[in-house]
């Protein structure tokens, strides 16, 4: 039998569905960009709705902000850096890492493809730029070994964050820290091709580069779990349907279709994690003991108090 829904009783069903949805906050670690794909792609095909998930992305005012609003409370979920999470931990922030949306390491070191640098080792005597120490002097540290150089042979400038105009402008001879999916498309858009040397090649431990933190007294909230499986979804499909799902993103925003966009997707969807999930114990505790090498923490702790895989 079919029967006619009333306004009133129209109301009250929407009302029931909106009461059923559970608010969920997560923290971006960035403007939306392609390494966000999942979560937008989530979103927009309604993959949170149908999981009973109302979540809120917000573009933080300041990037270094979210783990630490995360662990004050003020919001469920951060996307954070491995490699900030243990310097976190070590400072006492109570957070865990829950999920993966990058399982490679994106970070790299780069210099013009015209200019002086064609091996690490030409690196000696050349200015190098960062946009924030401590890791990436680590990283650059590691790397300049392989090649039997240390941080005393090369002269760091800071350029806060303007990676590829200092190469072009040729402020500096290469920088540390410039996004293999990001810079080298956009060095190459203005006509300046990059090399990059990436650290995972050269002296430095593998690591993922975006991951899901949480409040490490929060992991039994449903909500985290239900989110994880809607991110895995999200991102399998988006694997199977490159072209359709770059078309739903572009479309999610104003200042998303472009050129360099649709560039650093196709380089940023190999890396995301198809088990968003899953934790690699062996792969947190080896950068571990890197990290407290290049001391930047002090002790090691337990893994299970800074990186868990949840269950249903």
């Amino acid at each position: 039998m079919i029967r006619t829904i009333t306004a009133a009783l129209f109301l009250a069903l929407s009302l029931q569905v909106a009461a059923a949805q559970e608010k969920l906050t997560v923290l971006l670690d960035w403007f939306v960009n392609p390494d966000h794909a999942a979560l937008i792609i989530a979103n927009e095909r309604g993959l949170f709705e149908e999981a009973g998930l109302d979540v809120e992305m917000i573009v933080p005012a300041d990037p270094s902000a979210p783990p630490r609003l995360v662990a004050s409370g003020q919001g469920d979920i951060a996307i954070s850096y491995q490699p900030q999470l243990h310097v976190q931990v070590a400072e006492g922030l109570p957070l865990v890492r829950i999920g993966t949306l990058a399982e490679t390491p994106l970070n790299a070191l780069v210099a013009l493809e015209d200019g002086p640098v064609d091996a690490i080792a030409d690196l000696k005597s050349k200015t190098v730029g960062f946009s924030v120490g401590g890791f990436e002097d680590a990283v650059l540290s590691a790397m300049l070994n392989t090649a039997g150089l240390t941080l005393d042979d090369v002269t760091l400038v800071n350029i806060n964050f303007s990676l590829s105009p200092s190469l072009i402008a040729g402020k500096v001879d290469a920088v540390i820290g410039a996004f293999r999916n990001f810079e080298l498309n956009q060095l190459d858009i203005e006509g300046r091709p990059g090399v990059a040397f990436y650290p995972e090649e050269n002296g430095v431990p593998v690591y993922d580069e975006l991951i899901l933190v949480a409040r490490n007294d929060r992991l039994d909230d449903p909500r985290l779990a239900t989110f994880l499986d809607v991110v895995e979804e999200a991102t399998l499909w988006l694997t199977n349907h490159p072209d359709e799902a770059w078309k739903i993103f572009a479309a999610s925003a104003d200042d998303l279709d472009n050129e360099l966009n649709e560039r650093a997707w196709r380089d940023t969807l190999p890396r995301l994690a198809k088990r968003p999930a899953a934790l690699d114990s062996r792969r947190y505790e080896r950068f571990a003991r890197f990290m407290k090498a290049s001391g930047l923490i002090k002790e090691i702790p337990p893994l299970e108090s800074y990186a868990v895989e949840i269950g249903r």
